[in-house]
């Protein structure tokens, strides 16, 4: 999520042709795998069903792909890469402008893309709109700039030599992305991808593969050139584990769970040694002094776990509040969740839709059970919305113990755990024990606090006042089992080149 105010004005532009498209009205064009610039069907002949949340019913179904698509696919991304070929005698400049462009078809077909996030993924149409797609078009045009400005460096190195670097491109890139940004995700690897000239196959997760078939589309309409692009729909088990295990592939750009996670770094191990980046589960800590300003942090505190209906992997769902104002911030929580209008994404009244399928919320429900068993107050939530669709109660429970399943588990779901704390020692300790290391938070009006927290805490985001302030020029990853490498800004660069040393003899050298 970004901070609202970023996106006041794409929301407003867009508010009149909000009910353009229902559930029942958003039509579905791309269907099949996306090899060589071609849809094509699965080579199996299989196909996956498509659910939407809020309803239970099945949207469509599409290809899904296993490991021969895989191999298919990544000879395509090979053969793009050869020597030689279109893509890498392209200027860097162009490169640039061919993800302008894609970022313009975006731009331009954006009420629809919107509307097909959230029939795949049940968000509310509002954060699909106002969110996602922005996002989206905003990191597509920041990569593109940076395009033509990667580059090495010339070394003045000792001798009668010539020594310079080159940055060049890793080659076949694979990426796996999640369910919970399905457009989104899939920007933040694809476009430094490019940029740096790379080709890529990309596994879509099996929930929500809509929008990035899209832009699979909108991909060949602009220009990009056959191989490069290539969207594969299909299973984590199947198509996933052909890509992580694939002799030809020369990195696996990864966000999920953990436990995936390190299957995929074995799968590097034990293959041809791929590089691979991994964003990762989480359970951040959100750190609240009586300091405060307290309107501000509760209603950061509340978007930084209830956003995207807790489908966040940076979530601030372990929230430390400081004795002197902990009833109070208790209280403004549960009236807050309680304020949460659960309904039709499609209803622009909407604030809070479905979880993404049967499994996670059944998941969620399970952990909300064990927090009451184990001792947790539950102060409002915990159990199912109605009896149509994946829909789960804002859930909030204080008085949590540390050692609570709630307190270690990543939920993935709209559960909120407060705990009050005495001091800066003590709620240090106990934000870093945990194997997770994503993100964090502090609310103060002290900056003296802000920095030894900020320097303290082991994770790799940490916000000051404010929460899931996400912009694709700062850099995103995490620390321990969240996974390493990083998403974003500059930084995300050096995962998708290679650095060449070249050094030649020259007869005398003169500065």
């Amino acid at each position: 999520m970004i901070a609202s105010k970023l996106f006041v004005r794409p929301l407003c532009r867009l508010q009149s042709t909000a009910a353009a498209y229902t559930s029942k009205t958003t039509p579905i064009h791309q269907t099949k795998l996306f090899i060589n610039n071609e849809f094509v069907e699965a080579q199996s002949g299989n196909r996956l069903e498509v659910i939407h949340p809020a309803t239970g019913d099945t949207v469509c179904d599409v290809a899904e792909a296993d490991s021969v698509d895989v191999d298919i696919a990544v000879a395509a991304a090979r053969e793009a890469f050869a020597y030689g070929s279109p893509w890498r005698t392209m200027d860097a400049s162009q490169r640039g402008r061919l993800m302008y462009k894609l970022a313009d078809a975006i731009e331009r077909d954006r009420e629809y893309i919107a509307a097909l996030e959230t029939l795949d993924n049940g968000k509310p149409i509002g954060d699909s709109r106002a969110a996602d797609i922005p996002l989206v078009i905003n990191c597509l045009r920041y990569y593109a700039g940076w395009a033509d400005k990667i580059h090495g460096k010339t070394i003045p190195a000792d001798g009668s030599t010539h020594v310079y670097t080159r940055h060049e491109p890793v080659g076949v890139i694979g990426g796996i992305t999640p369910w919970n940004f399905p457009l989104l995700m899939l920007a933040w690897k694809i476009a430094p991808i490019l940029a740096c000239g790379n080709t890529c196959v990309m596994k879509v997760a099996e929930q929500t593969p809509l929008t990035a078939l899209y832009f699979a589309k909108l991909a060949k309409e602009v220009g990009f050139p056959e191989g490069v692009i290539n969207i594969l729909s299909g299973y984590g088990h199947t198509a996933g584990a052909a890509l992580a295990n694939h002799m030809d592939v020369n990195k696996i750009g990864f966000t999920g769970s953990t436990e995936v996670g390190k299957l995929i770094q074995a799968a590097s191990a034990n293959s041809n040694l791929k590089r691979v980046t991994l964003e990762l589960g989480g359970k951040s800590p959100n750190i609240v002094f009586d300091d405060c300003n307290l309107e501000q942090a509760v209603a950061q505190a509340h978007m930084g776990v209830f956003f995207n209906v807790g489908q966040c992997c940076c979530a601030g769902t372990r929230l430390y509040v400081q004795e002197g104002i902990y009833e109070k911030f208790v209280e403004r929580m549960v009236q807050k969740a309680q304020a949460r209008v659960l309904g039709d994404p499609f209803d622009r009244k909407t604030t809070h839709g479905p979880q993404i399928d049967d499994v996670q919320l059944d998941k969620i429900i399970g952990l909300c059970g064990s927090g009451v068993e184990q001792g947790a107050r539950l102060m409002t939530g915990g159990a199912q919305h109605g009896d149509k669709g994946y829909f789960m109660q804002p859930t909030v429970f204080a008085d949590v113990k540390d050692d609570m399943d709630i307190s270690t588990q990543e939920i993935f779901g709209p559960v909120m755990q407060i705990s009050s704390f005495k001091d800066e020692d003590e709620v240090i300790e106990r934000a870093n024990n945990t194997n997770y290391g994503l993100a964090a938070a502090v609310f103060t009006n002290d900056i003296n606090k802000i920095y030894k927290i900020s320097g303290a805490v082991n994770a790799g985001h940490v916000w000051a006042n404010c929460y899931n302030v996400l912009v694709c020029q700062s850099p995103f990853g995490g620390y321990k089992e969240s996974g390493f490498g990083r998403d974003l800004g500059e930084y995300a660069l050096s995962h998708y080149t290679e650095v060449k040393c070249v050094t030649i003899a020259v007869p005398q050298k003169n500065s």
